[in-house]
């Protein structure tokens, strides 16, 4: 049984002056009540929690290299779990991995440990054992591609210890929606990203298409980033999405 000390340090990674900051769980699993299970569960331990439904997403979030630990199911609509994790592995992503999964014969559960999970678990679980194992994973070692504490476009920079953003030396005030928000664009500077992207890594849960909350931000976000600055970094890709960069 881990003590008190222990769960503290595997959900906080230490960082600069002692200070510490939740870890960052991407979870991938497309059945709602197993992702709500493991979410809400996660976050009341002082995870950070971000949720894909399917194999791609999953994959592009993994990718962005911004996690501590993954929790990838091993079926998944669109691509399965073994795809994402060999695409993950190929793509240079050494993120600690359990793969869940109802296929609990030997031969499943080595080809999920050969194919590049760290841990396999089998259904139905306990949260108990889950949050142990992903415990232990986090307690092994950060890997090297740890999240950044300092995420900069062009003259733009957040801290993410701090929860400060600065343009040119000028302090920016954020809501904590809108800092979340300009921290995704942050992670994707230069690459466009869709609405359903933005829905999806900002609220957590799936928005009508045509809602307006997302120009709603925007509008809010880029007022306070590019308004009384020469050159803009938030910009709309007319029918794909938006882009943060020097380019327009």
């Amino acid at each position: 049984m881990l003590d008190s000390s222990d769960d503290f340090s595997a959900s906080c990674e230490e960082l600069k002056g002692g200070t510490r900051v939740a870890n960052k769980i991407l979870l991938v699993e497309d059945d709602a009540s197993t992702a709500d299970f493991i979410a809400k569960g996660l976050g009341e331990e002082g995870f950070v929690v971000d949720r894909a439904t399917n194999g791609r997403d999953g994959l592009f979030h993994a990718t962005d290299g911004s996690y501590h630990c993954i929790v990838l199911d091993r079926m998944l609509p669109g691509m399965d779990g073994m795809a994402v994790l060999a695409g993950m592995r190929g793509a240079g992503v050494e993120t600690p991995v359990i793969v869940l999964s109802a296929l609990g014969a030997p031969e499943d559960r080595i080809k999920g440990l050969t194919g590049g999970a760290d841990d396999y678990l089998t259904k139905p679980f306990t949260f108990a054992e889950l949050l142990a194992r992903i415990r232990l994973l986090i307690r092994r070692g950060a890997p090297s591609n740890a999240p950044d504490t300092l995420l900069r476009c062009d003259d733009l920079e957040m801290d993410l210890l701090a929860r400060r953003v600065r343009r040119g030396g000028k302090a920016i005030d954020l809501q904590p929606r809108e800092f979340r928000l300009l921290e995704f664009l942050l992670r994707h500077v230069d690459q466009v990203v869709t609405r359903t992207m933005l829905l999806e890594g900002v609220w957590d849960y799936h928005f009508d298409p045509g809602s307006n909350v997302i120009d709603v931000h925007l509008s809010r976000l880029r007022k306070k980033v590019d308004e009384g600055f020469a050159r803009p970094l938030l910009h709309t890709v007319r029918g794909a999405g938006y882009r943060l960069g020097v380019n327009p």
